[in-house]
């Protein structure tokens, strides 16, 4: 059974995830995302009619719910499957992209908000980070450790992955995607009861 294609919707979706994973928010404008995403500029403009803000918050709610899909998939089989998985996911992407892309999610979180209220793809972005922590710290209470330190585990490790592929792309390596992996997994195992 072959996959669907992927509407012109969800490809301007996509095309802007990853926009935003190379150049960030602010770099990232409507027409270069239906450009890159191979639709229409008035597509863009029909399917997002409150602009930029509407697009960058879909794409971050996309990345977010793509991971998650991998994250719950992989903690199955616990949670060192789970951060390998997760580790390997950004591994792929700064390797394929030769170190251009980083996670859209963290893009967002990173640049300067136009006004006091905060944007809605900064609070897509907060809600991604929780939902990626939340199946981290579930999976480490199933494996017997303490709610608390789970938390705050899974804090650490969206906090070390997110930053070690930043790290990856101004290194042009993968040494610091390594180096997090070593020490994430022994973090791992000595809270887990396995």
């Amino acid at each position: 059974m072959t996959k669907p294609s992927p509407t012109a919707r969800e490809r301007i979706v996509a095309g802007a995830a990853d926009m935003i994973s190379r150049r960030g928010l602010n770099a990232t404008s409507i027409r270069e995302t239906a450009k890159h995403a191979r639709a229409p500029l008035g597509s863009t403009y029909h399917y997002f009619p409150e602009g930029k803000q509407q697009l960058a918050t879909e794409a971050v709610r996309y990345t977010g719910e793509w991971v998650a899909r991998s994250l719950r998939r992989e903690l199955e089989a616990g949670p060192v499957a789970g951060l390998q998985a997760f580790l390997g996911l950004w591994r792929k992407i700064v390797v394929d992209s030769d170190f251009r892309a980083g996670c859209p999610v963290l893009a967002v979180s990173i640049e300067e908000p136009p006004d006091d209220e905060p944007p809605a793809a900064l609070v897509a972005a907060a809600e991604v980070f929780t939902t990626w922590e939340g199946l981290l710290a579930a999976s480490l209470r199933e494996r017997g450790a303490e709610r608390e330190q789970a938390a705050q585990l899974a804090t650490l490790i969206v906090a070390a992955v997110e930053g070690t592929v930043a790290m990856c792309r101004a290194r042009r390596s993968t040494q610091p995607l390594d180096h997090a992996a070593e020490q994430l997994r022994g973090l791992i195992l000595a809270t887990i009861r396995d």
